[in-house]
């Protein structure tokens, strides 16, 4: 058999041989002496270094893999929480903008996501339970019901009406305020419920309209003769 092919030798400069060693260790090298670091890399601005190449702004301490940066700058743990800079709960980096107060930490807004879907709150409601937060949908399809008028979770009785759940003291008429309850008579408008006595105020028109599409929505409801014979 033939010798194997005689595969040409690559001729690196230093820097770069140890880029390649640190790529097949799965390692990194230090931007700074472009050495092969073997213990845990720091990372400044995406780059990885040996942490004792960085000294703290603050006390001059040689910085280890846990230093913190901020405005630009390194900082030795220590020194970095007695600034008072919070810290996201979620990526353990510094806060430098708008913060998010929850289950007893701070949060990145865009980090503060519901434990189900993990969608960013951005602000909208969340619902706690047992430590995690949790998306109105989510919150109620794992535990429970969302009153629809004052969104807070149901922790009592629930009033389900016009496909919706309610607390007690929260179902009543739209327009006087009035208390309601199922045995009361009511009708939907707007997609809540009117007593009567304020349906009755209604322009006749609107009444019509009303009426109308209830016995619509009625008969959209009801099975059709041949299901109820196939039944």
């Amino acid at each position: 058999c033939p010798p194997p092919p005689a595969w040409p030798q690559r001729h690196l400069c230093r820097p770069c041989h140890n880029r390649e060693k640190a790529k097949g260790l799965g390692k990194y090298v230090c931007q700074r002496c472009h050495l092969v670091i073997d213990e845990q890399p720091l990372m400044f601005r995406s780059d990885a270094y040996h942490p004792d190449h960085f000294n703290c702004t603050h006390c001059g301490k040689e910085l280890t893999a846990e230093a913190r940066e901020l405005k630009g700058e390194l900082y030795c743990l220590p020194c970095h929480d007695k600034m008072g800079v919070p810290i996201c709960g979620a990526c353990r980096r510094p806060i430098e903008g708008r913060v998010v107060n929850a289950l007893g930490k701070q949060w990145h807004v865009e980090h503060f996501v519901c434990a189900k879907c993990e969608k960013p709150f951005l602000g909208h409601r969340h619902y706690e339970k047992k430590g995690l937060a949790y998306c109105e949908t989510h919150y109620n399809q794992l535990f429970g019901d969302v009153c629809y008028n004052c969104s807070h979770v149901i922790e009592g009785d629930v009033v389900s009406a016009l496909n919706k759940a309610w607390c007690v003291s929260c179902f009543s008429c739209s327009t006087c305020n009035s208390k309601l309850t199922l045995k009361n008579k009511f009708v939907e408008f707007d997609m809540k419920p009117v007593c009567k006595r304020c349906y009755e105020k209604f322009p006749l028109e609107l009444k019509k309209r009303l009426k109308k599409l209830s016995e619509l929505t009625s008969r959209k409801a009801q099975p059709k003769a041949a299901d109820l014979n196939s039944a």
